[in-house]
């Protein structure tokens, strides 16, 4: 395993980091601690989870908390030999506090994740989204006590755009408060909004960590044109987070296939061999119900991608001139 600087924070980490979003539903808890277990055996020494995650049976403002407190008992004796990452923002509950990124809802949530993962500290801290109704300023300054409390070791940002981390950044010299040292966005071939922010990560010692590298199962070859999706595919158990499955996603899917042939290359590590070769690339979180997909992923990090084919790909899957509003299409 050769392992990557996350951003400016010291730490290196494989370049496969292991998702925890589906733990609870459809993977339970003694299949996701064999998992965690299994990865941390083939090298893997970044786990990635989130305070609301719970699986397929989450709902907005359901409690989350389930895969923290799967991790937690997966870790207990290999605390050290991971770094640990969960994230804060998303609603929790139906009240007004139960939500968002003031520093009431952060001081309260970094104590609730502490005790689910039983540890004393997390290694970073990524705040899920942007909240628009709280001044970042008093976001950062939360997030600063934390760190100093010793709760915290790095904090990240995950779905902010280049403005908002140039805006953290700045924050952070001004105070003399704690820099981000990562940024987790959506990120596969055929889903490249943020690719005009990746240079702006580079230039600025930020790692980038994306998550759905193979965009919830769809760079995996799994899916055929005319052919029902297999039983077993995030098509046929969760439709709802997966893209609909139309003539022209088909049209790159197959592009990418003969591609991926050509290069004697599975899909799946084609794409997530690809994606590494992207600039500021620290890990990929790949989220995975079997330790056979967590093999695939390790070896697509050994993968020497034909540069010959990034052309190729850009034509098949441009990456749009511009990039959306991050908090979900908000204006």
């Amino acid at each position: 395993m050769k392992y990557r600087m996350l951003g400016s924070s010291g730490l290196l980490v494989s370049p496969i980091c292991l998702g925890t979003m589906t733990f609870g539903e459809p993977v339970a808890e003694a299949d996701a601690i064999k998992l965690i277990h299994g990865a941390i055996d083939l090298g893997i020494n970044f786990v990635d989870t989130a305070n609301v995650y719970e699986g397929y049976k989450r709902f907005l403002g359901s409690p989350g908390g389930t895969a923290e407190e799967i991790v937690g008992k997966a870790l207990a004796d290999r605390r050290d030999q991971v770094v640990l990452a969960t994230k804060v923002c998303a609603p929790v509950g139906p009240g007004p506090q139960d939500r968002g990124l003031s520093a009431s809802h952060i001081l309260r949530e970094v104590d609730r994740s502490l005790a689910r993962l039983r540890t004393d500290y997390i290694d970073l801290y990524i705040i899920h989204w942007p909240d628009k109704h709280v001044p970042l300023e008093t976001t950062m300054a939360a997030l600063e006590q934390v760190v100093r409390q010793g709760k915290v070791r790095y904090i990240g940002a995950s779905n902010h755009n280049a403005a908002q981390l140039c805006e953290m950044l700045w924050l952070a010299e001004k105070n003399g408060w704690p820099r981000i040292v990562s940024s987790q966005i959506p990120f596969s071939l055929l889903r490249r909004e943020f690719h005009h922010d990746l240079p702006f990560c580079e230039r600025h010692s930020i790692g980038v960590t994306p998550y759905q590298p193979l965009q919830g199962g769809l760079l995996t070859g799994k899916y055929k044109r005319g052919k029902t999706p297999p039983g077993n595919s995030r098509v046929a158990e969760k439709p709802a987070w997966v893209w609909p499955l139309d003539d022209r996603l088909f049209d790159q899917l197959e592009g990418i296939e003969t591609l991926a042939n050509e290069a004697q290359t599975p899909p799946a590590q084609y794409a997530l061999a690809w994606a590494l070769t992207q600039t500021a690339m620290s890990s990929l979180v790949v989220g995975t119900k079997r330790i056979d997909q967590v093999q695939d992923a390790v070896a697509a990090a050994d993968l020497d991608f034909p540069t010959d084919h990034l052309e190729r790909l850009d034509s098949l899957c441009p990456s749009p001139w511009q990039q959306p509003d991050p908090i979900r299409g908000a204006s």
